[in-house]
Formats: structure tokens, C-alpha cells, sequence
């Protein structure tokens, strides 16, 4: 299906240029190195639609001697900033004038560079605005044969700038000014109207990037998927953004840096947009997308997300393994796990709490007493199997069952056995697989929880939750075992009821699989600030004892600088800081 929108007007296909607000910066140093130079004047030009509107200018002491040739060359000596104040007393007045304006230098990657490390060097956060380099735009824009080189005098002379530079800031930046004004005037006839435009002309797209600039044209400003089509109409590449347009836009100039992606733009005929409620819509929609349409050019259509669980074998002494199946009533699982790695690494940490048997031997359903062996596996030696193997399957059926409650939903057992475990490596000064263990557990913590928080998802037949957007209005999502079964919204002042019950009666009714990446994505936005529950037809729970409350303890820990030790006592579980001077090492991501 093809959508069809109205031609917008150039506003909103970005910022237009006369609306922007450019602050041109210049900057005299001791120097060509930040790390070695210092800054000895600043000067600065805020204009908008050919209007000046201020400028900053100040000398600097660089607390640094001033070299003769710098001191020739700028008339700036070290007796004539040896009163004035120091970078650390300007740079927050140069950041308030340039607020949130674009920055323009001429060879801006010498100034931004001075500033940014000066930002650095502070403490403060440089703002990251964005920077059009006019010395690279006059390169991309004016042929030898109307210049001879782009240094900033021969520009200021190509457009009749009325101020020379003269290798002082603020005489430098006024001169800027008119060549800025001079260069946009010239690629304007070229089609470059906005800002986002002025930024793909000076980037390093191909040729083919930026000319398929035209499939943005018309995308429509709201939250939603897109989807790039060859000739033939197949999918290429689905992607989700708050903001349709602006995202598109973005494959054409130099912020998209993929290869793949500049290869995809080559074969794109079309955009296709899906406009959506909400940014949760928009993220269900596109895994379901690219589940359906496997483009080609989305990594997960070509490795889709392998989401496994751990479950028991159904023999007669079961053992851990893998399934692809959330758990159901018959059968207790843990997960989901991304990846075999930490599949196979929780796997062995159950097998160690619970002296799980872990050896692949099959068993006869009646025990057959062994009177010859005298001793089962390696694990059983070191205490850490029951041995069913030697005859008597009782005790390895008591562990099974004790395990079976734990992914059911009471952590304690699991929780208590590893924080004993903790404390005893502490003891041993054994920091490294303290923190090893502690890793272990925030996994399996995390786990539990999430397979408990998508085990009531699926159960719950209808679940309604809202959350106020920006403009004041309601998000409404309506939820039905786990699978998104409609989205709206409530405008800001309408009565956001009837609009919840029409989408109740309009609401997706299908039975189809669930993809688990899609009941993850809504368990997380459940759990976002200012989410409302309207109603559900059972409760959204989870067990007691799962593990939810550790869950925050374990990664602070985790993001401690010194290692943690989970104390148990009677007020419950607790931190405390082992091994002073010793960092945290964290080696499994959850």
C-alpha cells in the first residue's frame, strides 16, 4: 500500500536558513595545539536573517608566554592581556551568548577544538552544537577559477566584505560574517534552503545520498515507521523515529556513516510512512515488519534475535537445557537469555547452587542399583552432584524440585547461596571472583524478573495503560496477552474515556504468536515514569520472592567503584563495600 501526502511547504522539510541563529566564532592562540597552547582572544558575531544581533569579544590572559611571531603576527602581547581575565572566567559567558545557536568558525575544526578542550578542562559540558566550517563550504561551493585558495582574507576580498581581517578575533569573525552570508546566497540557487541542507552540502555523502534527498519530501512529522522500497516495492530497510521526516532526511547527509546504509540509499526508490499513536506503536510495528518483510538491509532480518529460555528436561532425572519457549504451567523456565554465552553461563550457575546434575547420561525410568560403584563424576567428588548415576534417584529429585520453586518464583535459595558464596571470596580477598559472582547473580535476578513480568503479560487477557504525551494529551495502548492490540490518543481537554472504549471494541483480536521482543518492549514502557493503569481484567503481579527487589541493589553494585557483598540478615538483604582500593571488573552485560 502506497501513502499519499500533501507537497509541504519548504518550512517543514527543516529549518530554513533565514530563521537559524549563527553565532561566528573566532579565536587568537599562542599555539596550534590545545593541549600545549593557550587562548588569547575570543571574539563573536550572533546574526539571524542577515541581521546582527550581538557580539562578544574579550582578551584573555593564556597564563602561558606569548611567542614573538604570535605576538608580530595578532599586536597581541603578554603586557596587554596580563590584567585581563582567564579562560576559566569567560567560557561560561562565550556558552551563554551562543545558547543553542549553530557555531560557525572559518577552519572550524581549529576553534571548536580549542573550546571543546577548554570545556574539558573545567568540568563543564561542552554543548555540542551544531558547526558549519565556511572555509569547507567555500571548497564545495566556488571553483579555482573565482578563487585562488580559501583563506579567509581571499574570501572576505571575493565578497566585497567592508572589514578585513586583520588577525584579531572579532575583526576575523565580522569578516566571516559576509562570507557565511555570500556562500549561502551562492547555494541557495543550488537548492540548498535549510539548515540540514547547508550541513549535507559540506558533508562527505556520495553523489547517489545526495541525490535521493527527494524521498523525504512530503514524509509526514509524527512518530511512525518508514520503509525503504527498491523498484519492485520490496523492503530494504524498516526503521522506527518520533519524528518521520527529520529521521529520512537524516540517510543524506554525513551523520549516517554506515556503509550498508549509503548502499541502501543507492537502491531506494521510495519511502513508504506509517504514522503512528505513539513511539511504543511505532516500535511494535517495526518488529513485526521486519519479522514479516526481512529486509535486507536490517541486521535482524539477516540474525534475528535468538531469545531462549532455560528450562528441564522431560526424563526421568531431568537436567537444565535450552528451549525457545517462555514457561508454562507444566514447565518452570528462566529467561529469556540473549545469546548462548549467557545461556550457558546461567545454566552453570544453577547447576552450582542446586548441585544439578549436568552430564547428557540417559537414565532408566526405575533406578537400577549399581552395587559396583564406588563413586559417580567429578562434580560428585567435589560435592556438587547428587550422583543419581550410582542408582538412587531421590535426592537428585529433591534438588529438582527445590530449583523447579526457584523459577517459579522464590529467589531466596538462589539469592542466599551466592551472597554466602560472596562473602567467602571477600573474606579470601578473592575481588576478582567476588565480582564475577556478583555479575552471576544480578543476571539471574534480572532474569527471573523479566520471565515472571512476561509470563503475566501472556495471562492477562486485556490490559489498558496510559501516559501523558508533550502536549498534554494520553497515549492509550490497549494490551491483550502480551501483544499490542491497539493504540490512540486523547487530544489535550477531550475526555479520554470514550475514545479508550472505542479502541477496546476496535482493538486486534488475533491469536498469533507473540514475538518476545514485542511483550519486552511493552513491560518496559509499562514501567516508565507516568504510566497509568486504566483497567485489566486480572492483576499485573508478580511473584513475592522472584527477585524484584535486589534488582536495583544488584546494579548499583554493579556501577559501584568498589566491589559489593549482599549481607543477609533479619531486616533483609543489604550492601557493603569489600576490598578498599579495588575496582569493580564487570564482565557479563545484562
Amino acid at each position: 500500500m502506497h501513502y499519499m501526502y500533501q507537497q509541504l511547504a519548504t518550512e517543514d522539510l527543516g529549518q530554513p536558513l533565514s530563521q537559524i541563529t549563527f553565532v561566528i566564532v573566532d579565536l587568537e592562540t599562542t599555539g596550534g595545539s590545545p593541549a600545549s597552547a593557550g587562548i588569547t582572544e575570543i571574539g563573536a558575531v550572533k546574526v539571524r536573517g542577515g541581521e546582527v544581533l550581538g557580539e562578544f569579544a574579550t582578551l584573555i590572559n593564556p597564563q602561558v608566554d606569548i611567542p614573538p611571531f604570535i605576538a608580530a603576527l595578532t599586536g597581541i602581547t603578554n603586557a596587554l592581556v596580563a590584567q585581563s581575565p582567564t579562560l576559566r572566567g569567560v567560557m561560561p559567558s562565550l556558552l551563554e551568548f551562543i545558547g543553542d545557536a549553530v557555531v560557525v568558525a572559518h577552519n572550524a575544526p581549529f576553534d571548536i577544538g580549542f573550546l571543546t578542550h577548554a570545556c574539558r578542562a573545567q568540568g563543564i559540558a561542552w554543548p555540542k552544537p551544531a558547526v558549519v566550517d565556511t572555509a569547507r563550504l567555500a571548497r564545495v561551493t566556488l571553483s579555482r577559477d573565482e578563487v585562488t585558495n580559501c583563506k579567509l582574507g581571499t574570501l572576505a576580498t571575493f565578497f566585497h566584505s567592508p572589514t578585513t581581517p586583520t588577525h584579531r578575533a572579532l575583526d576575523d569573525a565580522r569578516a566571516t560574517v559576509d562570507v557565511l552570508h555570500g556562500l549561502i546566497e551562492r547555494v541557495a540557487n543550488l537548492g540548498v534552503v535549510t539548515i540540514e541542507d547547508l550541513q549535507a552540502f559540506t558533508s562527505r555523502v556520495s553523489p547517489q545520498q545526495r541525490e535521493k534527498r527527494h524521498l523525504a519530501t512530503g514524509l509526514p512529522n509524527s512518530p511512525g515507521v518508514y520503509i525503504f522500497r527498491d523498484s519492485q516495492g520490496a523492503a530494504l530497510y524498516v526503521g522506527t523515529s518520533k519524528n518521520i521526516n527529520t529521521r529520512v532526511r537524516s540517510y543524506f547527509t554525513a551523520s549516517e556513516t554506515r556503509r550498508r546504509m549509503s548502499e541502501m540509499v543507492s537502491i531506494a526508490t521510495e519511502v513508504t510512512p506509517i504514522v503512528c499513536a505513539s513511539v511504543l506503536e511505532a516500535r511494535i510495528r517495526e518488529l513485526r515488519l521486519i519479522t514479516s518483510e526481512q529486509p535486507r538491509y536490517n541486521i535482524r532480518s539477516k540474525k534475528p534475535a535468538k531469545q531462549s529460555w532455560i528450562t528441564f528436561t522431560d526424563e526421568a532425572v531431568p537436567r537444565l537445557t535450552t528451549t525457545r519457549t517462555p514457561q508454562t504451567d507444566e514447565m518452570p523456565a528462566f529467561g529469556p537469555f540473549a545469546g548462548r554465552a549467557l545461556t550457558k553461563e546461567a545454566i552453570e550457575t544453577l547447576a552450582w547452587v542446586f548441585n544439578l546434575r549436568t552430564c547428557t547420561t540417559k537414565f532408566r525410568k526405575i533406578p537400577i542399583l549399581n552395587d559396583k560403584a564406588t563413586h559417580g563424576c567429578a562434580r560428585f567428588d567435589f560435592g556438587r552432584c547428587a550422583a543419581p548415576c550410582l542408582g538412587s534417584y531421590n535426592e537428585h529429585d529433591v534438588i529438582v524440585e527445590r530449583a523447579t520453586q526457584a523459577m517459579r518464583g522464590d529467589f531466596r535459595e538462589i539469592t542466599l547461596a551466592i551472597t554466602e558464596h560472596l562473602q567467602e571470596l571477600s573474606a579470601q580477598a578473592r575481588y576478582e571472583d567476588a565480582a564475577l559472582w556478583r555479575d552471576r547473580l544480578t543476571m539471574l535476578t534480572q532474569s527471573s524478573v523479566r520471565s515472571h513480568r512476561l509470563a503475566n503479560l501472556f495471562e492477562i487477557n486485556e490490559l489498558i495503560a496510559a501516559q501523558a504525551n508533550s502536549s498534554g494529551g494520553w497515549e492509550i495502548h490497549i494490551i491483550r496477552n502480551g501483544r499490542l492490540a491497539g493504540a490512540g490518543i486523547a487530544e489535550p481537554g477531550v475526555d479520554p474515556l470514550p475514545i479508550i472504549e472505542a479502541l477496546v471494541a476496535t482493538a486486534d483480536h488475533s491469536t498469533q504468536d507473540v514475538l518476545t521482543e514485542e511483550t519486552l518492549a511493552i513491560s518496559n514502557w509499562l514501567d516508565q515514569p507516568g504510566v497509568r493503569l486504566v483497567r485489566t481484567t486480572s492483576p499485573l503481579s508478580m511473584p513475592t520472592h522472584c527477585g524484584g527487589h535486589l534488582v536495583e541493589q544488584l546494579t548499583t553494585a554493579r556501577k559501584a567503584a568498589h566491589f559489593a557483598v549482599m549481607q543477609v540478615d533479619a531486616s533483609g538483604p543489604s550492601m557493603r563495600p569489600v576490598g578498599p582500593g579495588r575496582r569493580a571488573v564487570t564482565r557479563i552485560q545484562v
